[in-house]
Order: C-alpha cells, then structure tokens, then sequence
C-alpha cells in the first residue's frame, strides 16, 4: 500500500488512527503491530508470512542472547559470551541469508552462469519482498546492539514485533535504531498538537512527492524514452538534473512522510535528510542523504572494520568495503556496483587530498557537488550498461548515434517543465524547511498546507505516474 494512494489516505488511515486513538494506551502496541501487518499485507499477501516468521526467528534469538541457564558462576560469564556470539551468528547467517536468496540469487547466479559458460547455478525468479532490505537492516541493527550491550533488557515479543514492523517506516525507512524509539514503546502520550503537527508533515511530505517527483519524473522518463545515445549534451545533462530531482523528493517525501506519521503515533522518527544538495563535497552529500543508511554503515561496517584508526591503507579497505556495500544494498546489478565504486573513489580522493578544501570554499565546493551528483544518479538510474555508457558519452559530447533530441527539444522541454524545474531549485535549498518551522502554526500556512494537500490528491486520482523509486531496493 502506498502512503500517496486513495486507499491510504481515505480508508486505512482515517479508520486505523480512529480505533489507535480509542482504544486504552496498553493496547496500542498490539493495534499498531495488527495494523502495520494488514498495510503491508494488501501489497504483499504472501511475504507478509515472511516478514513474521523472520520477526519470530530474530526474537526468539534476541531472547536466547539474554537467557541465563543455571550453571557454576565461573564459568556463567564464558558461556554467557559463547551465548550471545552464537546468537549473533545465527542471526546474521539468517537474515543475511534470506536478503540474499531473494534479492541477489539471480544476479549471482547469471555472472557464475556466464563465466562457466554453462548453467551451473538455477534462476530462481523469486518475487522481491517490499522493503526487505530495510527491515532486515532493522533486525540486524537490534541484533548487533543487543550483542554489544546497547540492548540490555528483554523486549517483550509484541513490543519488538511493532518496533520492526510499524507501518511508518516499514518499507521505505527511515531505518530506525531500538534505542530510538524503545521509550515510546514502552509509554507514549499522544497530544492533540503532536497529531496537528504530524499531519502538517504528512500533507508537506505528500506534496514533496506528488506534486515535485512524481511530475518532474515524467520529463526524465521522455528524455529515456527518446535513446539513451541519441542526446544532445544539454539535453542529457537536463534528463539528469530531472532525476535526481526526481529520486531526491521521492525519497525526502516519503521520509516526511513517515516522521508525520509517527509523530500522530507517538513516536519521533529520526530525520534521514539535512538538504543533501547543498553540500560542498561528495563527503558531506553523503552525511546529509539518506543519513539512518549512512550511520548504518558507520556504526555497523566501518568501525567494526577498524574505521580510520589503523592507518591510511586500512581505512580505503575499510571505505571500498563500506561503499561495495552500500551500492549492492541498493540493488542486485553491476550499475549499483559502480555507483558505489564511484563514491568510494571520489569520497577516498577527497579524504587525501581536495576534501576540506571543497568545504570550506563556498562557491566552488557546491559547483563541484553539483556537477557529479547528477552523474552519479545517472549511473544508479540505468541498469544497462551500453545504454549507461551511451547516455555518459551524451553528457561529455560523445554519440555514437546521431543526435535526434536536440536543442529544439531542449527549448520545448524547458517551456513545458521551466516553472517546474525552478520550484525543484528552491527546493532543494534550505528556505523552505526553515520557512516551514516559522510560520507553520500560521494560518496562511495551515491554508497552504490544505491546498497541497487536495491538490495532491488530484494528481493521485488523475494521475498515472506515482511509484516510490526507493520501493524497488
């Protein structure tokens, strides 16, 4: 089910939060964990099985972590540690091994076909999971803070339960830590101004997404529709520009999205985004894009690799490990590989050499951001890697076909998506946001926020563009 859906916004929603508001507050876990499994399964009937047997598994892990058999004191610490290293194992083997069947089998097995030549490993054409990559990322991140101690006390089943599955950010993230929300489980109080203000940033998260992505997305896909190769450099560089528009308020809208749902919940969702296209490195993009992702990575991978405390050689394995990762975690293709490649290199040269010279000056630093993000997300964008390579070549001047979409089409491009283009520009800067905490409580801002809304609603009901581009990893 989608959050940008009529069967979201006036069914579940409305009948969902009339009875979680009803009902007495010891009961809310168990209506949250009933309702975000009802959210998940109308889009996904059967791997909704999937999703509780693996929250069974990973529970009854976390508590064999934590149980205490009777045995001599001197050696209850040894076996205590075995214990929890055991556990750890098996969940990691679990969780990684599920991820992997589902999500890298067939790519797996198409590159070991290919070399042998001959079909050595089956396909097995599964159906991938929605949001699999984010809740297994979720019970690893439980797992790995129990083990170490940031998890002490034994969740009961239906609290953890609801701390994987809450609809809010069950499929898209913002991946959520249990420290982070383990309070609110336990007690929440929901105030009429919590709901006032989560609904607010549902409505803006709403708009992000409807009225922003899913519009400038139709320019990027009638750019791809007219030939990767056949692209005037100026009109290549637009298609660019149009998706990472696209993917970036696709994504910010959807995370606004779910902190407005929690917040009318009960809970504070931690942000995922810091205007990531202001920054003025590649680094620092990456500490303000998708950050529950990149502190994952950081806390999880990176340090536990070492991190940068043992020695430039050893922190480029460690930072070529972390961004392999991190492009494979967003999809099963050579595309993502290099996507990650790319921002291991990048990121690597500006750690040595040009990074905090980029930071600190104002102008050339964000020109530099600038002109390599939309590069980057063409390679994220395009599976094929002829048509990636062509479409490359397109923004350098390089075809190896003749130009079909030239200036002509550029001009009738920017006519049709110039006003568009330019609110895409604003933004992506950090007036609106700013200007949203000033005057949200406003009642030209609540106006504003209604007509967003409705209108928004209108384009879901009309419209036929309306995919969350992050569903797919």
């Amino acid at each position: 089910m989608l959050f940008s859906s009529v069967g979201f916004l006036f069914r579940f929603l409305p009948i969902f939060m009339i009875v979680y508001l009803m009902i007495p507050a010891k009961y809310r876990n168990i209506m949250l964990l009933a309702g975000s499994l009802i959210f998940y399964g109308v889009g996904e009937p059967y791997f909704v099985l999937l999703l509780v047997f693996s929250v069974v598994v990973n529970f009854a892990l976390s508590r064999y972590m934590f149980w205490e058999p009777k045995s001599p004191q001197n050696n209850r610490k040894k076996k205590a540690k075995r214990r929890r290293k055991r556990a750890l194992i098996l969940s990691m083997v679990f969780d990684f091994g599920i991820l992997f069947v589902f999500k890298y089998w067939d790519f797996v097995a198409e590159n070991v076909n290919g070399l042998a030549g001959k079909r050595l490993v089956p396909f097995l054409a599964l159906a991938l999971p929605l949001g699999i990559s984010f809740y297994t990322f979720q019970m690893v991140s439980y797992q790995m803070d129990c083990y170490s101690g940031k998890v002490s006390e034994r969740t009961g089943f239906v609290a953890y339960a609801t701390y994987i599955c809450m609809f809010p950010q069950l499929i898209v993230g913002p991946i959520v830590r249990y420290g982070e929300v383990s309070e609110r489980l336990a007690e929440r109080r929901i105030r009429v101004r919590d709901l006032e203000n989560g609904l607010k940033m549902f409505a803006a998260g709403l708009a992000l997404k409807v009225l922003l992505a899913n519009q400038i997305g139709t320019l990027w896909n009638t750019i791809m529709t007219a030939g990767p190769g056949n692209l005037h450099v100026s009109v290549a560089w637009l298609g660019a520009i149009a998706y990472s528009f696209q993917i970036y308020f696709d994504f910010w809208g959807y995370s606004v999205m779910a902190m407005g749902l929690g917040k009318m919940l009960g809970f504070r969702m931690p942000r995922n985004f810091d205007d990531p296209y202001m920054s003025r490195s590649l680094a620092e993009f990456w500490r303000r894009w998708h950050i529950t992702l990149g502190s994952w990575f950081r806390d999880y991978i990176y340090i536990p690799l070492g991190g940068n405390r043992k020695g430039s050689a050893r922190t480029i394995c460690n930072l070529f490990a972390v961004w392999a990762l991190t492009g494979l975690w967003h999809g099963a293709d050579w595309n993502f590989l290099l996507w990650g490649l790319g921002f291991f290199l990048m990121i690597s040269l500006e750690k040595k050499t040009y990074g905090k010279w980029m930071e600190r000056s104002r102008v050339l630093g964000h020109i530099y951001t600038l002109l390599l993000i939309p590069a980057t997300w063409v390679i994220f964008a395009i599976a094929d890697i002829r048509q990636l390579a062509a479409y490359l070549g397109n923004m350098v001047g390089i075809h190896a076909d003749r130009v079909l979409v030239g200036t002509e089409q550029l001009a009738r491009y920017l006519k049709q998506y110039g006003i568009l283009l330019i609110a895409c520009v604003f933004f992506i800067t950090s007036f609106p946001r700013k200007w949203y905490h000033k005057w949200k409580d406003r009642w030209f801002m609540i106006i504003f926020l209604l007509v967003m809304f409705w209108w928004s609603v209108y384009e879901i009901v009309v419209g036929s563009n309306n995919p969350f581009l992050y569903f797919r990893f």
